[in-house]
């Protein structure tokens, strides 16, 4: 552990939540890396080079390989998500350097966040409430909207996130299928080998897994022209398994229906016809932020931090 005179410096990626700042800062010298200017980026990290032995990153912004070539006494990667697309794991591996995430403490909020989007997109929420505020309603009833209740709902990824969208969805007499690598010899819902095919036997399509080179644009213009007009695309996976040029194409053409969106391939950067579709629904990878979540999650870093400075056993390593 640290002692006062050599205190472990910690490297936070992103202005988390205050509470894990907080926490982080009563055990080590933390360095707050968005407070640097963008410019002077490499600078900072060199000139802390020598007391940084931890990087605290999450789902937006991870340790990169400038990242970790720039801190030789680099010893462990916290990640404050579930996934670990950002960070830089074969590098990472080359130099022995550990690395933990959050796999579990999320799920139950980024399912409501995929139920909360597919009603929003479904229903119109936000340009309903946009006809309210502009004192459209005066001069006009709002146009009619699609229900939610008993759709066919496919989903990409039945993991612990897809399973409890696929319970949720249930709740509203939707039939369930999905597509993932192999079949689940436990799940109750219908296996579709092809996207294809479950795009053609589906209304609306949730994307909800890891991504990987294989997954990158697994919803291509050929899924997105199979689901068809009516259909809808929800994202609260990562940006990237979306081809978003596609998707614009086709949401502003008619070709597809709806999307909702918590995540985008080059967040946080927002094309601006994608921002002025009012057919899309649009969320800033806040599926995971509550503050019950967004606690747990901060208790979870932390503890990864200390189990490593203390020798003891890392509760999720993926190294």
């Amino acid at each position: 552990m640290e002692t006062t005179s050599n205190p472990i410096g910690v490297l936070l990626l992103r202005p988390l939540s205050p509470y894990l700042q907080q926490e982080l800062s009563k055990r080590y010298a933390l360095f707050k890396f968005w407070e640097s200017p963008p410019n002077l980026r490499r600078e900072f990290l060199g000139e802390h080079s020598n007391s940084i032995k931890a990087v605290v990153c999450n789902g937006v912004q991870g340790a990169d390989a400038e990242i970790i070539d720039a801190l030789p006494l680099l010893e462990i990667v916290a990640s404050h998500s579930s996934g670990l697309d950002k960070i830089d794991l074969d590098r990472c591996r080359e130099r022995g350097i550990r690395v933990t995430y959050t796999p579990d403490a999320l799920t139950d909020e980024v399912a409501d966040m995929a139920i909360l989007l597919i009603l929003a997109t479904s229903r119109r929420i936000c340009a309903a409430d946009q006809h309210v505020r502009s004192a459209e309603w005066k001069n006009a009833d709002f146009k009619l909207t699609s229900k939610f209740s008993g759709k066919s709902v496919g989903i990409i990824g039945l993991g612990r996130i897809g399973s409890a969208i696929a319970k949720r969805a249930e709740a509203f007499g939707c039939r369930i299928g999905y597509h993932s690598r192999s079949l689940k010899p436990n799940s109750r819902y219908k296996y579709y080998p092809s996207l294809t095919d479950l795009a053609s036997d589906s209304q609306i399509i949730v994307v909800s897994c890891a991504l990987t080179r294989e997954t990158h644009h697994i919803v291509n213009r050929g899924v997105m022209d199979t689901l068809g007009r009516d259909g809808i695309i929800i994202n609260i996976a990562r940006g990237s398994h979306i081809d978003q040029a596609e998707l614009i194409s086709a949401l502003a053409e008619g070709r597809l229906g709806g999307a909702g969106l918590d995540v985008l391939e080059h967040e946080p950067e927002v094309p601006d016809l994608l921002a002025q579709l009012d057919n899309v629904v649009l969320s800033p990878h806040a599926g995971a932020s509550t503050y019950e979540t967004r606690k747990t999650l901060a208790d979870l870093v932390v503890g990864h931090l200390e189990a490593h400075f203390s020798n003891k056993p890392l509760l999720n390593a993926v190294i």
